[in-house]
């Protein structure tokens, strides 16, 4: 039955191939954006496929290995390239690919005329490829290979404007930032390991193995460190605190790679690993504290940010770090059902609003080109009144922000507002919850504020740009414009699938199809808090009513206050910065963590580097060197006269030395 989901990674893989070796001989960009499109096209067929076999199932059924070769083998360690269909894979692959085949249409447009074009469709499908492996990989070695695949393919498409000092700059952040938390995923993978093989026998990295033995890390006092690690990896590849700063800066790549890999796919990854590792996290509460309370924390700080930043594709960036906080904070709770109906909602929304933006800023270019004008076509203070010029993009880009606003019949709502209440109801952090609530509650309120922020500065109003250039502002191409149609659509009809219990029942006992669908895969974790849980977790349906009231009215209050600063009376906001200058400065500057992580971590780096090359290189190694060359040239110099070539030179050492010979023996 699932003998063919092999194909699901090899399509694009096949795509990057013809593209990354051919490409440049082909030169027709509909053909290679055609490959590039084609190929996780046939992989979505594929995954739809699959997921229609696996709901076909009996729920007990629908955890399936499908071994494809032995990839290592060593004494008791076996590493195979297999693949894990389950529900939550079949929810990963949907979206990757689902998602993944709009961008690559839009790019198509997007695109249309860049230099290197088969360099960036070649990209996109490696990145895909990387990503289904990912999230298809049976074991943590298989996972790692495709968690570095989309780390290098994040890299190559953030620099992909590599003449851009800025763009290159902000490839290596990444990089960098990436592999400090790689590192921490790879102590996890090696603690882990050892652990269950010394102390019981079991020498495994598959993912069913360890679940099945999930009750053996009772009381394992070294699970939290190994928790933790794997979570540092995440923080990394997620952008959460402390290692959030990269993803800000990667808008500097093109707009299709800020929907695809920095809203819907990679940054998403850690949540992932954790939702697959779910029986490990559930028995490590120390860590799960840890999780929670750094997902809160980035989604507030994060939102902060956004408030303040006037680049279209910055709020969006701080925006998506905001959201990837919630998901992680339903994670720490112990929803994990939750945290990947958001992840999934996520994707919809953040893509549209991320290819939205890019209709924008394609729009803005053609202007401004028109009237040869330098200004900045993705700041919004250069924006206003797009909506009679966008009317499509505006309408799916309102739609999208509703949703990430958290509005009632949009498919935010519905992953946002369980996440609250799960931060509030659950069983493992007792008080603890109210704040975490507060967390999620305050990012709800400062999220509904940017981005209609975000919406009036750019569509509303009166346009800012010069007359000259408004009259060439236009609708994008059918070829962006459907894609953010299709993700629009889903950002309104995507959460019903996942509709909160007390909702399901006052509209005829809907039950929550989503987190039913995901039942097999958390069926530990589950059990485990039934049985474990310090608090009973009980509170009446009025509190839960009463609390989803309170994020719908957070929710219109946010988008009350925007609507009063950038429509009614758009002079408050500089009044406002005017009276606290300080604070402006602050936010507007992402509150210095960039320049603090300057001064603690690379500036000592480049004082290090610096002194290793000027100072031990240059002085020590070059001079010990040079010393010895210097010593040998200065002998050779003397020498050189012995072997002058000259045969009475010759004679007259001779001589000489016989003389020498005879005084000796004469005078001793």
């Amino acid at each position: 039955m699932f003998d063919n989901v092999w194909l699901i990674p090899l399509f694009p893989l096949i795509g990057f191939l013809i593209n990354g070796l051919f490409g440049k001989a082909i030169k027709e960009e509909k053909v290679i954006g055609g490959i590039g499109a084609l190929a996780v096209l046939c992989s979505f067929a594929v995954a739809c496929m699959t997921l229609f076999n696996i709901i076909s199932l009996p729920v007990h059924e629908r955890v399936h290995n499908v071994p494809v070769f032995t990839w290592i083998k060593s004494g008791t360690f076996q590493a195979d390239v297999a693949f894990l269909i389950d529900p939550l894979s079949c929810v990963m692959l949907m979206v990757v690919t689902g998602v993944g085949f709009l961008i690559h249409v839009y790019s198509i447009g997007y695109m249309h005329g860049e230099e290197g074009f088969y360099r960036f469709f070649a990209y996109l499908n490696l990145f895909t490829f990387s990503m289904l492996l990912l999230v298809m990989g049976n074991n943590l070695l298989l996972m790692f290979v495709g968690w570095e695949g989309v780390g290098l393919c994040s890299y190559l498409l953030i620099g992909y404007y590599f003449h851009k000092k800025s763009a290159g700059d902000a490839g290596k952040k990444a990089f960098v930032m990436n592999r400090v938390g790689d590192f921490g995923f790879l102590l996890g993978v090696f603690t882990l390991y050892w652990w269950l093989g010394q102390n019981h026998g079991i020498w495994t990295i598959q993912f069913t193995e360890l679940a099945k033995h999930a009750e053996l890390f009772q009381g394992c006092t070294l699970l939290t460190v190994i928790t933790l690690v794997f979570f540092v990896g995440a923080t990394g590849k997620s952008a959460q605190i402390p290692l959030y700063t990269w993803l800000p800066d990667a808008m500097e790549g093109p707009t299709p790679v800020s929907a695809l890999i920095h809203a819907a796919t990679m940054v998403t990854a850690g949540v992932y690993m954790i939702g697959r590792m779910n029986f490990l996290y559930i028995q490590a509460p120390t860590t799960m504290m840890v999780v929670a309370l750094i997902g809160g924390a980035t989604a507030l700080f994060a939102a902060t940010i956004g408030t303040a930043q006037n680049d279209i594709k910055r709020v969006l960036a701080y925006s998506t770090v905001s959201q990837l906080g919630y998901m992680f904070l339903a994670m720490g709770v112990g929803a994990f059902a939750a945290g990947i109906f958001h992840l999934m909602t996520h994707a919809f929304f953040k893509a549209c609003l991320f290819l939205g933006s890019g209709a924008v800023i394609h729009s803005m270019h053609h202007a401004l080109h028109h009237c040869h004008s330098h200004d900045d076509a993705q700041d919004m203070r250069n924006m206003g009144g797009l909506k009679s010029k966008m009317p499509l993009t505006y309408g799916t880009f309102l739609i999208a922000t509703i949703a990430i606003a958290g509005i009632p019949g949009f498919a935010g709502f519905f992953s946002k507002d369980e996440i609250l209440w799960q931060a509030f109801a659950n069983p493992h952090h007792g008080s603890l919850n109210i704040l975490l609530w507060a967390f999620g509650a305050c990012a709800a309120l400062l999220t509904a504020f940017y981005m209609f922020r975000l919406v009036f500065m750019t569509f509303h109003g009166e346009c800012r740009i010069t007359p000259k250039a408004k009259d060439h502002l236009h609708e994008s191409p059918m070829v962006i414009v459907f894609p953010l149609i299709v993700l629009a659509f889903l950002s309104v009809v995507g959460g019903y699938i996942g509709m909160p219990k007390i909702l399901g029942e006052l509209l005829g006992g809907i039950p929550n199809y989503f987190e039913h669908f995901l039942a097999p895969v958390f069926e530990f974790s589950e059990e485990f808090t039934k049985a474990h849980a310090h608090v009973a977790g009980h509170h009446s349906v009025a509190l839960e009513w009463g609390l989803m009231g309170l994020s719908v009215l957070i929710a219109f209050v946010g988008i009350g206050i925007a609507f009063v600063l950038y429509v009614k009376d758009t002079t408050i906001p500089a009044k406002f910065t005017s009276a606290f200058p300080a604070l402006h400065r602050a936010v507007y500057n992402k509150w210095y963590i960039d320049e603090l992580y300057d001064f603690l971590f690379v500036n000592p780096c480049k004082a290090l580097g610096n002194f290793l090359w000027k100072g031990f290189d240059v002085v020590v190694v070059d001079g010990i060197v040079n010393g010895v060359g210097s010593i040998v040239m200065g002998f050779s110099g003397i020498l050189r006269y012995i072997q002058s070539g000259y045969v009475f030179n010759y004679a007259f050492s001779m001589t000489l030395g016989a003389v020498v010979i005879v005084a000796f023996y004469i005078f001793r």
